[in-house]
């Protein structure tokens, strides 16, 4: 018998709640996503996740915590090695990585590579660096259009990166482009772990905008999760935001493109609001991607504050045999030096209207939590090679 009949997870991308145990491994030392944004706000309106217990769970200035919190909550620590998406989402359903992501964020990718692609495409590459989506293009937007060159680049993630104009290169021969990366970079000593096509719109510096026709060309996962057992017991597997591109579709039934983190709630709402039997697995990107890797604490704080106000609408529309589990696959603390993520713990809250009360539990020792405890709860044998235990008896 199911506990609860449908599972919300949403990944609040990059929230983490301080330093991991091993983050001076990872050069983290002192990083807290979540605490260091409430110091920098001045007071941050988070009232929903305060009546779930966030207060509770990491001290926060200016949020205060509950007498009664509604939620069961603790920490996470990772397992995997490695700070990025793809390692934080394939762990939570269940896979353990060993190997992080090769990233090429000190120096770019390397002159093989780029020879390669440049034969692929018939275009001379240019940018092959570490930057922002919007720097990139203000910085060789007009070269890229006017000389027919291609503009590559990198992130603190393990991406390999590609711009294309819309009206002047076209989707498709974008997309072509970004196949043929994906290919090359499946060499051992390439391997990134995404590809990523960047269209935009626009003719001259300060007009250009990308568009929402982004797409990832993702590594598939090394083994089964949590998602294929249920797909193949029947259950749905619903994915919003970015989850269709971490798992590259693997074990999903329906899936969602969002266009923004507020768009990825709406769109979680309005799925909360028809019938489905299973899992409803959500990630909202703009966290990390507008506010995190841009150091803008105040940004990620206003996020948060969005965020919250549709969470409220989520709890009111939630069934009495709904589960709904708030978590996040890193930190990327928007104070902290540079650009990249932090190794830092991340937050568990999970709750349903049909709980008496919430409260602490013990913090665990990896995120795998979430993917063993959805299986627990409908009765699907973790596939081989999964790591995880259940939580489920305490919620």
């Amino acid at each position: 018998m199911k506990k609860y009949e449908r599972i919300f997870v949403v990944v609040l991308d990059s929230l983490g709640v301080g330093e991991m145990p091993d983050a001076g491994a990872y050069g983290d030392i002192g990083t807290d996503t979540l605490g260091h944004i409430s110091e920098k706000m001045e007071q941050m309106q988070i009232p929903y996740l305060q009546k779930l217990g966030i207060a509770n769970l990491h001290s926060l200035r200016g949020v205060e915590p509950v007498e009664k919190p509604m939620a069961v909550y603790t920490k996470l620590q990772e397992k995997s090695l490695g700070k990025d998406t793809m390692t934080g989402h394939w762990e939570m359903m269940g896979l353990y990585v060993t190997n992080p992501f090769i990233t090429f964020t000190e120096h770019g990718f390397p002159g093989e590579l780029i020879a390669a692609l440049e034969r692929e495409t018939g275009r001379k590459i240019i940018g092959n660096k570490s930057a922002s989506g919007t720097q990139i293009l203000d910085e060789l937007g007009e070269e890229e259009i006017t000389r027919g060159h291609l503009i590559v680049y990198t992130s603190a993630d393990s991406v390999l990166q590609i711009c294309g104009n819309e009206e002047t290169m076209g989707l498709e021969t974008l997309y072509r482009y970004c196949e043929a990366a994906r290919r090359l970079t499946m060499k051992d000593e390439w391997k990134v772990g995404r590809v990523i096509a960047r269209p935009y719109v626009g003719k001259k510096k300060g007009e250009f905008v990308r568009t929402s026709n982004r797409h990832d060309y993702a590594l598939k996962p090394f083994g089964k999760t949590v998602l294929d057992a249920l797909k193949e017991n029947g259950y749905d597997v619903i994915s919003v935001g970015k989850i269709f591109d971490i798992f590259d579709g693997e074990g999903l039934t329906e899936s969602h493109k969002s266009k923004s983190s507020v768009h990825g709630m709406e769109q979680t709402i309005e799925i909360a609001g028809r019938d489905f039997s299973g899992l409803c697995f959500t990630n909202l990107v703009d966290f990390d991607a507008l506010w995190g890797h841009r150091r803008n604490p105040i940004g990620y704080g206003e996020e948060l504050e969005r965020f919250d106000r549709k969470l409220g609408e989520l709890l009111s529309v939630l069934r009495q045999k709904d589960l709904l589990i708030l978590t996040a696959d890193h930190g990327n603390d928007p104070t902290y030096t540079g650009t990249d993520h932090t190794r830092e713990k991340t937050p568990f809250l999970a709750y349903s209207p049909s709980m008496l009360s919430g409260g602490r539990i013990d913090e665990q020792d990896t995120f795998a939590v979430v993917g063993a405890t959805i299986a627990d709860n409908f009765a699907v044998p973790m596939p081989d090679g999964t790591i995880g235990h259940s939580l489920l008896g305490q919620l």
